[in-house]
């Protein structure tokens, strides 16, 4: 038996125990590179607003529940979420074209500004922090957080 594997696992058991350690310490330190960071670009909008945007700004306008089903969360929170942005100019509101009883929630130039401020200052930080990793090295790791992030979506769907 081979010093490499605890008893009773093999290459794949310690591939998916190394992989369970470092997504932890990704998320850990993905936040703690947030919070460090001085530049107020990053703190232009909350992490909830930030995500919101993204989607709306690739996907288009959406009502809550879709909006909430896509982004995996429960529609109440997602109903907070985009009424503080509203209240920030972020969002605005407007009749469903589907559904006249409901609302549609876009992003106004406002929002899609700050969006872009936070995507650019992240861009730069990452550029920073993967400066010594060679054009493939970077390739291959958005490839591979595409697909685990894919692989994530997958499974909590089910």
């Amino acid at each position: 038996m081979s010093d490499d594997h605890p008893t009773g696992s093999g290459p794949d058991e310690t591939a998916l125990a190394r992989i369970e350690t470092e997504v932890a310490m990704l998320m850990r330190l993905g936040e703690a590179t947030r919070r460090a960071t001085g530049t107020a670009e990053h703190r232009v909008l909350d992490r909830a607003a930030y995500v919101i945007l993204r989607h709306l700004a690739v996907a288009g306008p959406q009502n809550v529940s879709a909006l909430a089903a896509r982004l995996n969360l429960d529609g109440s929170t997602v109903t907070r979420q985009v009424s503080a942005m509203q209240r920030d100019a972020l969002i605005s509101r407007s009749p469903d074209p589907t559904d006249g009883r409901g609302t549609v929630i876009s992003p106004t130039p406002a929002g899609l500004h700050r969006m872009d401020a936070v995507r650019a200052a992240r861009t730069r930080l990452y550029g920073d922090i993967l400066a010594d990793w060679t054009p493939g090295d970077r390739g291959t790791l958005a490839d591979m957080l595409a697909r685990l992030n894919e692989a994530l979506e997958n499974h909590t769907r089910r």
